[in-house]
């Protein structure tokens, strides 16, 4: 067992290492564009199914609180919380509409989609960033190597890796990153020298 764990660990690393040195000055911008996102009074909306809905949930909660440092909520909206609106959106019309839907009744143009994918490929996801797109929102779609949420997205965070496990690790990682760097955007003078 004592191979396995080290195994894991070293691939986590591994995966984690490609993809940041691939993609530092894309995750630079990208937390320009949030902070710019808030100053604009405008708000985040997450979404995935699975660990990944855990992932949007759980992004949310860093900004509407916070991450490192007190300061004012930011508006992060996790669209996997409310389980009367998907649920009935999943009966009367499809699952693949579940964030579809929530898309058109809360997006506004200049607000930011993030949609999460370990394939790539959710039927749910693609159709909610495709709805987005077509309503103005900045689309940012995270994913793994494959399938059709990068060429969709505006911004896309692909992760070079065939292992659900080592992707959703990316994610997560990525995401405290950004909310670490929007932060000190927003609100410490000294990240701006």
């Amino acid at each position: 067992m004592k191979h396995i764990i080290k195994k894991c660990v070293e691939d986590s690393i591994r995966t984690k290492q490609i993809f940041f040195e691939q993609n530092i000055e894309r995750i630079e911008s990208c937390a320009v564009l949030m902070a710019r996102t808030f100053e604009q009074g405008k708000k985040i909306l997450l979404f995935g199914n699975g660990g990944s809905a855990a992932d949007c949930q759980h992004i949310a909660a860093e900004f509407i609180n916070r991450f490192q440092m007190e300061r004012r909520p930011l508006p992060g909206l996790a669209l996997t919380t409310d389980t009367s609106v998907i649920t009935s959106i999943g009966n009367d019309y499809s699952y693949e509409d579940i964030f579809l839907k929530q898309i058109q009744a809360l997006g506004q143009k200049g607000d930011i989609a993030l949609g999460i994918s370990t394939s790539g490929n959710s039927p749910n996801v693609v159709k909610a960033m495709i709805q987005a797109k077509q309503m103005g929102l900045v689309t940012l779609g995270l994913s793994g190597n494959k399938g059709k949420l990068k060429d969709i997205s505006d911004i896309a965070f692909c992760v070079d890796c065939d292992t659900t496990a080592r992707i959703q690790e990316v994610h997560i990682l990525l995401a405290h990153i950004l909310c670490d760097l929007t932060e000190r955007i927003l609100f410490d003078d000294t990240s701006k020298s």
